[in-house]
């Protein structure tokens, strides 16, 4: 019975998560299924890496929040059909520390991964990020390889201030940014899934919201 109760709880506890990360994705996409397809990607990411299945099973379950903090961000930037002026992208580069402030600090280590994805997943490899300015290392695994799953998605999806890349221009940005925004390994790691990768851009483009499976 207790144990019962317990599975209850933390299955509320991640249906709550996957809700606040699409809460937030909905307003600058309708589907909010980039959330879904890049959390999947992250865990498809990590275990490739070496991540232990549980470790990776956290992940993709903390990873929808990675851009809680945008619900901070009024519509008129988050939503402008075009590049953003420097006193807007100012107003943009704060919602990785809206979205760390939005969930603060708990006994949860699923959690406290959100949170920690939400912070730092603008940071780069060669420390010219935000809003912390992290380098290599520094910057957690989980969210370096959130951080190439979510521009990935990005690249390959409509937004409001563009169109879609195609999945090779996509790559070659990706290789482009090794070493610079991306670690490399990681890099070289995605790249050699993406039969895999595509697989879940295929199965989660155009369909219904779902609870993550």
């Amino acid at each position: 019975m207790v144990k019962d109760r317990t599975r209850e709880l933390e299955q509320t506890r991640l249906q709550i998560i996957q809700r606040l990360g699409r809460a937030a994705e909905y307003k600058d996409n309708e589907t909010g299924m980039h959330v879904i397809r890049m959390s999947y990607y992250s865990q498809i990411l990590a275990l490739a890496s070496g991540m232990s299945e549980d470790e990776a099973e956290l992940l993709l379950n903390a990873a929808p929040m990675h851009d809680i903090g945008k619900i901070g961000i009024p519509d008129k930037v988050l939503l402008k059909p075009g590049k953003l002026d420097a006193d807007e992208w100012k107003i943009m580069r704060r919602h990785p520390q809206m979205g760390a402030e939005i969930l603060g600090s708990h006994d949860s280590v699923l959690l406290n991964l959100a949170r920690d994805i939400a912070l730092t997943h603008h940071e780069r490899w060669d420390g010219t990020g935000h809003p912390n300015g992290l380098k290599g290392a520094e910057i957690s695994i989980h969210a370096r390889i959130v951080a190439i799953a979510d521009t990935f998605d990005a690249l390959t999806t409509v937004r409001p201030y563009k169109q879609a890349w195609l999945t090779g221009e996509a790559i070659e940005q990706l290789k482009k940014e090794s070493g610079t925004h991306f670690e490399p390994a990681l890099v070289d790691i995605f790249l050699s899934i993406i039969p895999q990768i595509l697989e879940i851009k295929d199965k989660y483009a155009e369909i219904t919201v779902q609870h993550l499976e």
